[in-house]
């Protein structure tokens, strides 16, 4: 299927002008009704049908959040949960129309998702989730400045706009939303100790039973980041205090 986008016409304000939502469904009536009820809202809307379509949509596309829908014909939305969360950090909104079945919801969350509905649901409700889950993730629209919204440190890069993290070889390395939030916290003051309570604060996109302890977050991204974890460089221990970001950070 070929890139489809929410029109101008808008009756809603500018706020959402340059969100852009890549939803994953295979459901043509139900494609049109979100792209319209989006479009009257100033969402930049693309469409997939399944795996191929939303792999080029994400490699084309600065996508801020997606929605995917976990019952795709043959293809299986965990599945393509799964392979989203081994390259990127996108937020990501499942629907399901197994309304009695919680299963759905449970793993789906555990896999990354930032949140669920079940179909049948209303359009408002939607809209109203999207934007919810971009406040608190921090999508790309909201950063303020566009041209600068990549962090450089030791020859590592970080791109918020494709929530993307290279190494200096310049190979893509996946972080989860927690790891990719931490980092965040990190290169936003570093060079000053943070505290655990901090690093929660900065790192709960949403509050449930799969919330990580910062301990454990810190040490799996320190095994992304250091040569050696067991001796970090880059992310150092302050006793009594918290986490400190040693490298030096240069935003471009």
């Amino acid at each position: 299927m070929g890139e489809r986008l929410a029109d101008d016409r808008g009756r809603g304000g500018s706020a959402d002008r340059s969100i852009c939502v890549l939803l994953v469904e295979d459901d043509q009536a139900l494609q049109r009704l979100i792209l319209d009820h989006f479009a009257q809202n100033d969402i930049r809307t693309l469409i997939a049908a399944g795996r191929d379509d939303m792999v080029k949509q994400l490699e084309a596309n600065n996508v801020d959040l997606v929605v995917l829908d976990l019952r795709l014909g043959h293809e299986d939305g965990f599945d393509l949960l799964r392979e989203m969360r081994s390259t990127s950090d996108v937020p990501v909104i499942i629907t399901t129309g197994h309304r009695r079945d919680e299963i759905d919801r449970i793993v789906g969350l555990e896999l990354g998702a930032d949140d669920y509905l079940t179909k049948p649901f209303n359009l408002r409700e939607l809209l109203a989730r999207v934007r919810a889950v971009l406040r608190r993730s921090g999508p790309a629209a909201s950063v303020p400045d566009p041209d600068r919204s990549t962090y450089r440190f030791l020859g590592w890069r970080l791109n918020r706009r494709a929530r993307r993290l290279t190494d200096p070889q310049g190979t893509a390395v996946a972080l989860t939303k927690g790891e990719y939030a931490l980092l965040v916290a990190f290169l936003e003051a570093p060079g000053r100790p943070l505290s655990r309570e901090q690093l929660l604060q900065a790192t709960r996109v949403h509050e449930d039973v799969f919330d990580r302890s910062i301990d454990v977050q810190i040490l799996r991204l320190r095994r992304k980041l250091e040569s050696d974890p067991s001796s970090p460089q880059i992310i150092k221990t302050e006793r009594g205090v918290g986490y400190v970001f040693t490298a030096p950070v240069e935003r471009i």
